[in-house]
């Protein structure tokens, strides 16, 4: 920047600012210098990408057990003690043994504690993620040729009948779940993985808060439905594809009369007692240290009960069955599946990749440190690529978990350790001991973790009164995922809010200022009572950008508000033969645009005003018909004797200008002095001024 030699003083005259103009930098030169940073090696160069890969390296040195040792044991514990029931019950959503998702919860633990920058993000088995992977599962099983209303959990499930094309399997059905669902999650983590690495954890911020909320919802309904049979203990069809909220509902009321009583009264007394003690644990959560473990004491008394009451013998009620203990030998997933279900993972990547960074920068604004959206999409990506080979399925970061850590006392990844442990000890002796517990109380625990989703649908109303193409974007996703499938709901809400982003920005407000008394400051006059109007001088507002889709409106919007169509007033003079003063092409550029005669001045005196002045503040972008926009706007407003001056431009918005010849050719041309103005003030007052100086003109000659 070039200023005056004296210190700028108060009472001083103004100091000349001129643009210090950056010297350009070729495209070769920057993509050299770039190749040399990442190609340099070192001692130093490596240990700092081991520590990017792996943050535990770096922050364990800096571990204060003193400070964090006791809150990290103790949300561990109770990370843990949570995990076991909801692993065990989100098994079936997935259409899984339990044993696989307390594999996925055990694995996940351990690969984020290594490859997180979250410190309070817990990952593992996530209800939305269960419910896609285990909606693929049953269409792969289906088209397998396996009962698909057969289910995992049930006693001989690996002896149900196979079609032919089933017959040439060399597994049952539990076998081929499996197989399926590390296939869909090794393809999704190799997604999350790519994505990482070419630095795409921006895609995850188009996901709006919104379309989550929505994409939520709608699941929630989804996983409701879904469980409701084992709440009711009834036997239906499994549907797949379009409407399966709808059939499922219909099934259910054909089927009522079939309910289990046994399974009723224990989803009933499940239902009351979770219900309560989550009103009660979030009433006073200020006063409790450590959450109330309802779910783990839910399943002891109910496993309990169930065994010695015999109720499978004597009910007929649903249980869990054998969970094996200790751990399978690794298996690669099949790429004739991965082929299968690579659609399917795309939308199960973007899903865990959007709630997982999400969570993340959440709480680290909250704690005040900052996470890498980009690693942290590599971490995410490899709890499932890594646990992909040992019989896991999809995870990502989870909201009610992570709450819960922070809330007992969490300080690093440190207790994510302690929770696999916790989940170590289930595997290695615990398991077997769930054989008697019933499907239903795992659907209990799954109803009611959805209680805050649900919850959601109270917000709607306050989205819509704050934006409603917010609340649209909200509501069309929780219908899709709803009347069709969770897969369209994501796409819906993804082309909602990108035609709500285009909306927004095709018709932006627009409005004329007006000077607030004497003060140097302008507002939209329609908005603001009291404000004094510039005699002459029309100050106009854009709040968007001006690009190709909204050119069109920008013209109209300005031409309504002055009074005057330049452009048609401009090409009727042509036509007539009336402009003498100006010539066919317009201005030349860098000339003075100000009124040229008294015979053009006529049309100014006619619309009121002989400057336009545009407040370019809100102007975040111009692209090649937005820089032709103003130009041929100059020149219609310069063939009727009107000014056109910008106010207000960003470095971004004057380079534009300057490139698309807009300006003068170089830095220094007084084109852009005249121009373009730091102000809008400064522009009025610099066009009130050429004014009278052309009236002086007019009147001496």
């Amino acid at each position: 920047m070039d200023e005056s030699p004296e210190p700028l003083q108060q009472g001083r005259g103004p100091v000349l600012v001129r643009r210090q103009h950056p010297a350009p930098r070729g495209l070769r030169e920057m993509l050299k210098a770039r190749l040399w940073h990442s190609c340099s090696c070192s001692v130093l160069c490596a240990r700092a990408l081991v520590q990017d890969l792996l943050p535990a390296t770096r922050w364990l040195r800096q571990y204060r057990p003193r400070e964090y040792l006791a809150g990290d044991i103790m949300s561990g514990l109770v990370i843990g003690i949570i995990l076991v029931p909801q692993a065990i019950a989100y098994s079936l959503l997935a259409g899984l043994q339990p044993i696989y998702s307390l594999y996925t919860s055990f694995f996940a633990n351990l690969i984020y504690f290594l490859m997180g920058t979250s410190r309070h993000v817990s990952v593992g088995i996530f209800s939305l993620l269960c419910l896609m992977v285990g909606q693929v599962v049953d269409r792969e099983l289906q088209l397998a040729g396996f009962d698909p209303s057969q289910d995992g959990l049930q006693p001989g499930a690996n002896s149900s009948s196979l079609n032919s094309s089933a017959a040439m399997l060399d597994c049952g059905r539990d076998c081929y779940a499996i197989r399926i669902a590390t296939a869909l999650t090794l393809m999704t983590g190799l997604y999350q993985v790519l994505m990482g690495v070419l630095r795409l954890g921006f895609v995850s911020a188009y996901l709006s808060q919104p379309l989550l909320d929505g994409f939520a919802m709608g699941a929630s309904v989804t996983i409701l439905t879904s469980q409701l049979k084992h709440l009711l203990g009834v036997r239906i069809p499994r549907h797949q594809g379009p409407g399966m909220v709808v059939l499922t509902w219909l099934n259910l009321l054909r089927g009522a009369g079939q309910a289990n009583v046994c399974d009723v009264v224990t989803s009933t007394v499940c239902l009351v007692v979770l219900l309560a003690a989550k009103e009660l644990s979030d009433r006073y959560r200020h006063r409790l240290r450590v959450p109330l473990p309802t779910e783990l004491l839910v399943i002891v008394v109910a496993t309990l009960v169930s065994h010695f009451g015999q109720l499978h013998k004597r009910f007929g009620s649903s249980v869990a069955g054998d969970i094996p203990t200790g751990f399978m030998p690794p298996q690669v997933p099949e790429p004739r599946l991965m082929q299968r279900v690579a659609l399917d993972a795309v939308a199960l990547a973007l899903v865990g990749a959007a709630f997982s960074i999400s969570l993340a920068e959440m709480f680290a604004r909250s704690h005040g440190y900052s996470v890498r959206a980009n690693q942290e999409l590599l971490a995410v990506g490899c709890c499932n690529v890594l646990p992909a080979f040992l019989h896991c399925f999809a995870t990502s970061a989870a909201l009610a978990k992570s709450l819960v850590k922070t809330a007992t006392g969490c300080r690093t990844q440190l207790s994510s350790v302690v929770s696999a442990t916790v989940v170590l000890l289930v595997l290695l002796a615990l398991a077997p001991l769930f054989h008697d517990l019933q499907r239903s109380v795992l659907a209990c625990v799954i109803v009611v973790s959805l209680r805050g989703a649900l919850r959601k649908v109270w917000d709607l109303p306050r989205l819509w009164r704050m934006s409603p193409a917010d609340a649209l974007v909200w509501a069309g996703t929780a219908a899709t995922c709803m009347l069709v499938s969770t897969e369209a709901g994501l796409l819906a809400g993804v082309i909602l809010s990108l035609l709500s982003l285009a909306g927004r920005t095709q018709r932006p407000h627009t409005a004329l200022l007006a000077r607030i008394g004497d003060s140097a400051f302008y507002e939209d006059a329609t908005e603001f009572e009291g404000l004094v109007p510039e005699p002459g001088v029309r100050v106009f507002r854009f709040g968007g950008p001006l690009y190709y889709a909204n050119k069109d409106f920008f013209l109209r919007s300005l031409y309504s508000l002055t009074g005057l169509d330049a452009g048609c007033v401009a090409a009727r003079r042509k036509e007539g033969g009336s402009e003498r003063g100006v010539g066919e092409g317009g201005p030349a550029q860098g000339e003075d645009l100000g009124p040229v005669s008294t015979r053009a001045a006529l049309v100014p005196a006619a619309a009121g005003f002989h400057t336009v002045v545009i407040d370019c503040a809100p102007l975040l972008f111009l692209d090649a018909a937005g820089v032709s926009t103003l130009q041929d706007l100059r020149r219609d407003y310069g063939a009727l004797g009107i000014s056109l001056l910008l106010a207000c431009c960003s470095p971004p918005v004057r380079d534009i200008l300057s490139r698309g010849g807009f300006l003068g050719e170089g830095p220094g041309d007084t084109a852009e002095e005249e121009q373009l103005f730091l102000s809008v003030h400064d522009a009025v007052q610099t066009a009130r001024a050429r004014h009278r100086e052309l009236e002086a003109t007019d009147a001496h000659l």
